[in-house]
């Protein structure tokens, strides 16, 4: 063996050991896409507050706001990316829950402490119809009256004033009317105190009685407008509002500096989700959501089989082959294909490219292209080898000559590639960056170890014929 030949195997050798310490064990380290994994898909058409389309940088706002949320929420590979000119498509792999899912991505999360001009009275609550099914309207209706004079006396004497001092504001754009979303309570609301804007940070925690708060800090600013707010209602209402829906007024008992609470009645997770956004920020734009479907995880485990028996299928066809058409010459071209496939997978791994459906697509169809390279090379060796050179002569010659063509072939492959992930989206550039990998490693495995391999095998084999 030629010190060159040597120095070749080496050089493979340690790429191989290398490739496989990264791949294997394989579990947990390729990234799955949504629809491998399962999880919640999500498309938002955004749209400026006037109704206005918006323009690029401000979709690339709402895009970094997003990811804010999604990244604090600890969500798995997330695929976030523009879809046309105003949506943007939404992959939350693992994610089962599409409440969830929606309440993270598609509210806007606009938080407000105002001013309480006036407070309207709780509605009371209904007499059930069903308990005088028998009656006629009337008696139902006095029941009902009755009901609610007993418990809320002054029921009608406040709501009629609190219309009228609502009727006197309605021309002012600086109140607001707004209701509690616990009690159906009616507010009026004037200056605004606070906003999301001047938080600096917000987290879940649990109050004296154990129930979920989200506990929130302001930035000099806002500490600021805060204290002084505090400071000037003492003993009166300051109303938290989250999206025009009150969540809670409280009476202020004392000036505060620098930091708040919010509490609603949450659940331990809607207080998680509502914390992730405040922190991450409002969204820039208005967005509607167009599409939401979740893919189950059962799905994705099916679609995984499916891809790696139809890889399985292919790759023994494809090998088999080889071996019947080509002999000897199919093993060297059956072991190039495998380091191939190992060097690709491991190069996935590295740059944690997220693998789809149609990505598994791309691996399958690398398999083949790999060995039309290896067919090129071993049809112009055996041209070479009938006119009259040596074995090794044909080597040399036939990789030369067939390196062109490989090239050609590939680069346009390559070029095809970037156009699908350029223009396309989702699954399709899966499908395009592991196809695009698979040509460069697929290379690899032609040029440099198929070369390599053929050059140790017919040094030792001088009575091999092509």
């Amino acid at each position: 063996m030629l010190k060159k030949d040597k120095v070749r195997l080496v050089v493979i050798v340690v790429i191989l050991i290398a490739a496989a310490a990264i791949v294997f064990p394989i579990q947990g380290r390729v990234r799955l896409g949504l629809d491998l994994k399962g999880g919640a898909h999500i498309v938002l058409q955004a749209r400026n507050p006037d109704g206005s389309a918006p323009s690029g940088p401000d979709i690339e706002s709402l895009m970094e706001v997003l990811r804010n949320r999604v990244d604090q929420y600890g969500v798995a590979e997330p695929q976030i990316q523009r879809e046309g000119f105003d949506r943007v498509a939404i992959d939350l792999p693992g994610m089962d829950d599409p409440t969830a899912a929606l309440d993270l991505i598609g509210r806007m999360a606009v938080l407000q402490f105002r001013q309480v001009v006036a407070v309207g009275p709780i509605p009371p609550p209904k007499v059930e119809r069903v308990n005088y099914a028998d009656k006629p309207d009337e008696v139902y209706e006095k029941a009902l009256k009755a009901y609610s004079d007993d418990l809320y006396p002054d029921f009608e004497k406040r709501t009629a004033e609190f219309k009228e001092q609502e009727e006197k504001s309605r021309n002012d754009p600086s109140l607001f009317l707004g209701y509690d979303e616990e009690d159906g309570r009616a507010y009026l609301l004037g200056e605004i105190y606070v906003s999301g804007k001047d938080l600096e940070d917000a987290r879940m925690v649990r109050n004296d009685l154990s129930r979920p708060t989200v506990n929130i800090t302001f930035n000099r600013e806002g500490a600021a407008a805060f204290e002084k707010a505090t400071g000037e209602n003492i003993g009166k209402q300051i109303a938290i509002v989250l999206d025009d829906v009150i969540l809670s007024a409280p009476v202020v008992q004392t000036k505060i500096s620098g930091t708040g609470s919010i509490t609603g009645g949450f659940s331990e997770s809607e207080a998680v989700r509502l914390a992730i956004m405040l922190k991450g920020g409002a969204l820039p734009l208005k967005v509607e959501v167009i599409e939401n479907r979740s893919v189950g995880p059962t799905l994705g485990e099916d679609s995984i089989n499916a891809g790696l028996y139809s890889g399985m299928i292919g790759a023994g066809l494809v090998v088999l082959f080889m071996l019947i058409y080509y002999g000897t010459l199919g093993i060297a071209a059956d072991l190039a294909l495998a380091t191939a496939m190992l060097l690709l997978m491991a190069v996935v791994i590295m740059m944690r490219t997220t693998l789809t459906l149609p990505g598994i697509g791309g691996i399958i169809l690398t398999i083949g292209m790999a060995v039309d390279g290896n067919i090129l090379i071993y049809e112009r060796m055996k041209e070479e080898y009938r006119s009259g050179k040596t074995i090794l002569a044909a080597l040399d010659s036939g990789f030369r000559k067939a390196l062109v063509v490989i090239l050609d072939s590939n680069v346009t492959t390559l070029i095809a590639a970037a156009v699908l992930f350029y223009f396309g989206s989702g699954p399709i550039r899966g499908f395009a960056v592991t196809l695009s990998l698979g040509v460069l490693t697929a290379m690899f495995g032609n040029i440099v170890v198929t070369r390599a391999l053929l050059q140790i095998l017919l040094r030792h084999r001088k009575n091999l014929t092509l």
